[in-house]
């Protein structure tokens, strides 16, 4: 986001909900040709044969034995930092279709052929079960697996329990299933409040976690049965072509409260937010904190002096230089807060950790990067959003040993940002916020992973996260977000030179002078002088 987002554009074409398989016959990339039609569509739905692994790419050269994929899989690690690419957001679509398959298998061969190790989807809560509780449909999630395999591409799959819509960059609207937001209408308090009674439906709130509230099942029940279908299903890829399983933990997917939404306007950069515990269930809990800590009256309501959505922290009585945060009872609630939410993914995990342990998979879980408001004392964003990280406590550090504990990597965004671009008045810090994550992660003896928060196809950004991975030791780096404007010319060169940089350790290797129009990595471009191309490249490079 200008932030923490994980979105940007989609490539891909409008939907048609009546198709398990989108046949939009758009192109691909233009630096790519179409793989020739396989005969993957004659596998059965219940078959999980192993499909051979695909040869690379013509110009992309095979892996070292050395090298490595991100955990998981075979092989020891390799010496640089791994790099996976996002998928667009409607990959697979709100009907459950796979989109423009072809243009989508043409591209993942582009992205093999510039060493990328893999790529990173969505698998959509609102999508697979939609059809009513324990009703999965994981076709085209299946279809994308094999793509992958045949593309010799690794497999980060989210488990997205939250709505996709309503933030910054969101390109398409996926609920949560029917039936879930049915139960959230008749109990508007399962969803998250804020203070004035605007309920936000992004993610169940965890103030819920443990009541039955999901049609008989309490969303902990729910998120587990749905990972345990997942797991049943791809366990023949898992370990191998799907190496990790990131578990989505609120809204963006991310360990947070919904403290800063987008929809209508509620908020804007460089807003404090608001807190997010007005919901009877949030409430119940705050009262018997109070009551165990000796204070019944703080726990009668959330803080009356923490602004609003779009206010600065100097604004407020709560956030300001020496406001509230800074009392008795602002560190009272601001415990209680944070708690919640470290308890929450802690749960969260643990069912995670339940279901995968022994599959060779990799858990991991995503924070966010909130760098607006870091200089300030308070770091009132970050509090808003559930990190109690301020000029005299590190926030980040509890967080980084709850997933330690679960074996999980952390994974941060907004590696590609320099304090030097944020707007002034904002107080960010994201260099700074990084720094901090890095030295929390190295304490707890987690493994740190990382994002860009912006879509970004720039030299500056590049070489920033390619310092980042080489000082911070990453394990991998996701880049987003694969769609048009990543194929295009320079674009694609600056790409492709990054992938090699961070595979290199960090040392960034231009591209031929001469390549000034097309990378010679682009598939189906083979050099004209040795050998003709074939009537698919002929066919791409026309679009």
């Amino acid at each position: 986001m200008a932030l923490t987002l994980r979105s940007s554009t989609s490539f891909l074409s409008p939907l048609d909900p009546s198709s398990k398989l989108h046949k939009a016959e758009d192109a691909p990339p233009c630096c790519v040709s179409l793989p020739p039609e396989t005969g993957s569509a004659a596998i059965t739905p219940t078959r999980r044969l192993r499909l051979a692994r695909a040869a690379p790419v013509e110009h992309a050269a095979a892996p070292a034995p050395e090298e490595l994929l991100h955990r998981g899989g075979c092989g020891p690690r390799r010496r640089g930092t791994p790099v996976y690419v996002m998928l667009p957001l409607d990959t697979v679509g709100p009907g459950g279709q796979l989109s423009r398959a072809r243009a989508l298998a043409a591209s993942l061969m582009a992205l093999r052929s510039a060493g990328v190790e893999g790529v990173m989807v969505d698998v959509w809560w609102g999508v697979v079960e939609r059809e009513g509780p324990g009703r999965y449909d994981w076709e085209a999630y299946a279809e994308l697996v094999r793509m992958a395999e045949r593309a010799g591409l690794r497999l980060q799959m989210v488990m997205s329990f939250h709505q996709c819509g309503g933030n910054v960059g969101d390109s398409c609207i996926i609920p949560l299933p029917g039936w879930a937001l049915e139960e959230m209408s008749s109990n508007p308090d399962t969803a998250y409040t804020d203070r004035s009674g605007r309920r936000n439906p992004e993610y169940i709130s965890l103030g819920c976690d443990a009541l039955p509230v999901l049609k008989g099942r309490t969303p902990i029940q729910v998120y587990s049965d749905y990972m345990r279908s997942f797991r049943d299903r791809f366990s023949d890829y898992l370990g191998d072509v799907i190496v990790e399983i990131q578990v989505g933990l609120g809204p963006c997917g991310e360990l947070r409260y919904p403290s800063y939404p987008e929809a209508n306007g509620t908020w804007r950069f460089p807003g404090i937010g608001e807190f997010q515990c007005y919901d009877k269930y949030m409430r119940a809990s705050l009262q018997a904190a109070a009551e165990a800590a000796g204070h019944e009256e703080w726990g009668r309501n959330g803080p009356h002096d923490a602004g609003e959505y779009k206010k600065f922290p100097e604004e407020t009585g709560f956030f300001r230089r020496d406001g509230t945060w800074n009392t008795e009872y602002g560190r009272f609630f601001l415990e209680w807060y944070s708690g919640m939410l470290l308890e929450h993914g802690d749960r969260v995990l643990a069912a995670a950790e339940a279901v995968f342990l022994g599959t060779g998979a990799t858990l991991s879980a995503k924070v966010a990067g909130i760098h607006w408001h870091y200089r300030t004392r308070s770091h009132a964003a970050e509090l808003t959003a559930g990190y109690y990280n301020t000029r005299h406590r590190d926030g980040y550090a509890p967080i980084a040993r709850m997933l330690a504990r679960r074996g999980a990597v952390l994974n941060f965004t907004c590696m590609e940002m320099r304090d030097e671009q944020q707007p002034e008045h904002a107080n960010c810090s994201p260099e700074l916020l990084v720094q901090q994550v890095r030295a929390a992660a190295r304490a707890a003896r987690v493994e740190l992973a990382g994002e860009n928060a912006l879509e970004r196809y720039d030299e500056s950004a590049f070489s920033q996260v390619v310092g980042t991975a080489a000082g911070a030791g990453l394990s991998a780096f996701t880049y987003l977000r694969m769609n048009k404007k990543l194929f295009d010319g320079d674009n694609w060169r600056q790409f492709v030179s990054f992938v090699k940089a961070m595979a290199d350790g960090g040392e960034r290797a231009a591209l031929p002078s001469c390549d000034t129009e097309h990378s010679n990595l682009y598939v189906g471009f083979l050099d004209a002088a040795k050998e003709k191309r074939a009537p698919e490249a002929e066919a791409a490079a026309a679009v």
